[in-house]
């Protein structure tokens, strides 16, 4: 059986689906179909999403992409999305194309959570 990246684990606490990315890097195309294959199909409806990415040290700018599709279709659900655990490695990407504007990026899961308590 093939080894399916990227691997990522999911877990619901409170009001929210936190997606933990369990690789260190999401950089081929095939990774980062797989990934979001395994996340679009969770927003359904109004979901409160958090992806968790402190075990990724690198990844291609089609995650970005990725993020950013993943950010509509929770939009359009009525559903929010937070970002937490990114490396200032990663953060200095989002600050480059300014998505640090766009999205909501929180240090770990544990933040991102009281946030969606006080929106």
């Amino acid at each position: 059986m093939e080894d399916v990246k990227p691997r990522i684990g999911i877990y619901y606490a409170q009001d929210a689906t936190v997606i933990t990315i369990t690789d260190e890097k999401i950089l081929e195309d095939e990774d980062v179909k797989a990934l979001e294959e395994s996340i679009i199909p969770l927003i359904d409806g109004p979901v409160n999403l958090i992806i968790d990415f402190s075990n990724v040290r690198f990844l291609s700018s089609a995650v970005l992409g990725l993020l950013i599709r993943i950010s509509k279709r929770t939009n359009e659900q009525n559903g929010k999305l937070k970002l937490c655990g990114i490396g200032a490695r990663i953060f200095e990407i989002f600050k480059i194309t300014r998505l640090d504007e766009i999205f909501d990026i929180y240090e770990d899961a544990k933040k991102a959570m009281a946030s969606l308590k006080k929106s």
